[in-house]
């Protein structure tokens, strides 16, 4: 394997919603392979861009707002993809994702292989606790995180293949 499967919650669980990230990754600590590193990020691009190598395979978890919006809806997207709805989608952080792979892609730091999981959050007060839309949609965004990081070790192992480009949306 030349590369790590590394695992990035984004978010603030001191406001409410935007604590989605760090609860998957809190979720996931005791069922990921061997070799996987979870971590959390406040979305700070110079750290975000710390946390992985470019032979890595990189899951980033976020919460995201959407116009329109539907809370609880769950979408997976390349970094790419991310890149492009930066200009339509906010983010609770001062740069949001997209932006912060715009950086890495300039810089020659963007990691082999990068999947967005997100849910659209609709509380995001100070204070914790999910809004209920946010709480019912996150054992499912386990579940899609869970099975990411089960092919990105594959894939890095050679089984799997090509990296997918996931990339669905609502």
């Amino acid at each position: 394997m030349t590369g790590r499967v590394v695992v990035i919650g984004v978010g603030n669980p001191f406001r409410r919603d935007d604590g989605a990230g760090p609860a998957v990754v809190e979720a996931l600590r005791a069922r990921v392979p061997e070799g996987t590193v979870l971590t959390d990020s406040d979305g700070e691009p110079g750290r975000m861009l710390g946390l992985w190598h470019r032979q890595d395979a990189v899951v980033v978890v976020e919460v995201v707002h959407a116009h329109p919006g539907q809370p609880g809806r769950l979408h997976t997207l390349t970094a790419e993809r991310a890149a492009r709805c930066a200009a339509r989608s906010a983010s609770t952080h001062a740069l949001g994702l997209g932006e912060t792979f715009a950086l890495a892609a300039a810089l020659d730091r963007m990691p082999r292989e990068l999947t967005v999981h997100a849910v659209e959050g609709t509380d995001f007060r100070l204070g914790h606790g999910l809004s209920p839309p946010v709480a019912d949609a996150l054992p499912a965004l386990i579940r899609h995180v869970a099975r990411a990081i089960d092919h990105a070790h594959d894939r890095l192992r050679g089984i799997g293949g090509e990296p997918m480009a996931h990339e669905a949306s609502a």
